[in-house]
């Protein structure tokens, strides 16, 4: 069988978001078509409160699905439709917007480590004004499985397929099947999770170094390949990496900050609902 092509090799840029949150942002914004499904991938990470400190206050979106997944500290959640959720190390929350979401994500400590991913999963054109939702996964939830290799995975969403055995996520979605796996592998180890064809796959390295295939990646750079063929990870001295694959959409995409829709009109009816108080 073949193997997957590397298409690009990137490194993300420092930004902030919210009221100053500091933050690297992997990809999103420009030419979004290239990660279909995904929208948009931020890392945060400090040890520095002045970072993180005065959060994501209430704010909108319409048209696609947050997940937040932490490695280290505590957020709270909070929106209109009366959700209250504590998102601690390990845990995930899933926010399908929809129609819309008026929510605030807001750190519930004044000091120590604040880490973890946003990953934004865009919906197809049948669900964007659908009913939203929002679930919490503590860590105890979420799949961990340990390969005789040695190599460490937690099944966010979708199914891994390895050495003959499937393991379900906690997350099964449909029309964009996302696949959502945080891999550690142990210094001299190879891995090949079996991926569908015709899926987007991305990788983002945050802890370590890789090869894909016989192509070195370092941390922070993320890796966009082909969507046929066989995937083989390689790590000599150890790496932690997020997995991403997704069925893509392929139907246009409109983006005006917090709202993804499929044309100018449709931003145009986001922003009077938002102005209206008729959003959410």
């Amino acid at each position: 069988m073949s193997r997957r092509e590397i298409l690009s090799i990137t490194t993300g840029r420092p930004t902030s978001d919210g009221a100053g949150v500091s933050l690297t942002r992997v990809f999103g914004g420009a030419a979004p078509e290239r990660f279909d499904p995904f929208l948009m991938l931020d890392e945060f990470g400090s040890n520095d409160p002045d970072e993180y400190i005065a959060g994501f206050p209430p704010h909108p979106h319409r048209g696609f699905e947050t997940i937040t997944y932490m490695l280290e500290g505590r957020m709270r959640h909070e929106d209109h439709m009366g959700n209250v959720g504590r998102l601690e190390s390990g845990g995930v929350q899933w926010m399908t917007a929809a129609r819309g979401v008026i929510h605030s994500e807001m750190p519930e400590q004044e000091e120590g480590l604040m880490r973890g991913f946003q990953l934004w999963l865009n919906l197809p054109a049948h669900a964007k004004l659908g009913e939203p939702g929002y679930r919490d996964f503590a860590p105890a939830e979420i799949p961990q499985v340990r390969l005789e290799n040695g190599v460490q995975a937690k099944v966010i969403a979708g199914t891994l397929k390895t050495e003959g055995i499937e393991h379900q996520g906690v997350v099964q979605r449909p029309d964009t099947e996302p696949q959502l796996f945080d891999l550690h592998l142990p210094a001299g180890s190879t891995f090949s999770p079996q991926i569908p064809d015709g899926h987007l796959l991305l990788l983002y390295v945050y802890e370590g170094a890789l090869q894909v295939g016989d192509q070195p990646v370092g941390k922070g750079q993320l890796v966009r390949l082909s969507e046929q063929g066989e995937l083989q990870l390689h790590s000599e001295t150890g790496a932690r990496l997020m997995l991403l694959a997704g069925r893509p959409l392929r139907e246009p995409i409109v983006q005006y900050g917090p709202f993804v829709m499929n044309s100018r009109e449709e931003i145009e009816q986001a922003l009077r609902d938002f102005r209206d108080g008729t959003l959410a």
